[in-house]
């Protein structure tokens, strides 16, 4: 057995990237569709099977300070994507740079057809981004990493972050962010 899968239907516990410098550092050798969804994920807190359901034309007229509301695949909530000033340059920069079309995903895979990629590969970009970090990382840390900058960083109550993640209370939240 690979111990570095769980077992089929259980959970895994994945960190949050904790330094400013080490996601900048990631930012750095990141290029294209890649830095765009690493700095959308750290950038607005969104569950990845969000981010990849994300179309071009959804995104592409936005500017900055402006939302696109989401209804969350998971929980049938609706939630935003913020665009902030990080956001907008690196989505401007791509989209002016590739020969996507308003139908295409964001983030579409380059297999052909118009699908966006798999939660499974994404995973995976995420590990050999963060290879050398201490501790586990996987999708879900783009996630985490939004909510530990807003707290640590930044000093967003938890109140704040708890509605933000859609928790029952700030407790989870704490617990989530391994803080």
């Amino acid at each position: 057995m690979n111990r570095n899968h769980p077992k089929r239907g259980s959970s895994c516990w994945v960190d949050p990237i904790r330094s400013v410098s080490e996601i900048q550092r990631i930012k750095s050798k990141l290029s294209g569709r890649n830095l765009v969804l690493f700095t959308l994920g750290i950038n607005n807190g969104l569950r990845i099977s969000d981010l990849l359901n994300i179309k071009v034309g959804d995104v592409c007229s936005l500017g900055i300070g402006e939302t696109l509301r989401i209804q969350e695949r998971k929980t049938g909530k609706t939630n935003v994507l913020m665009i902030n000033k990080e956001v907008y340059r690196v989505l401007s920069s791509y989209l002016s740079s590739s020969n996507l079309k308003e139908s295409d995903y964001l983030f579409k895979s380059r297999e052909g057809r118009n699908k966006p990629l798999t939660k499974q590969y994404v995973h995976s970009l995420v590990k050999g981004w963060t290879s050398g970090l201490k501790g586990n990382f996987g999708t879900h840390s783009l996630r985490k990493t939004f909510g530990w900058v807003q707290r640590v960083v930044f000093g967003v109550s938890w109140e704040v972050l708890c509605k933000r993640f859609g928790h029952s209370n700030p407790s989870i939240t704490m617990r989530y962010l391994g803080i």
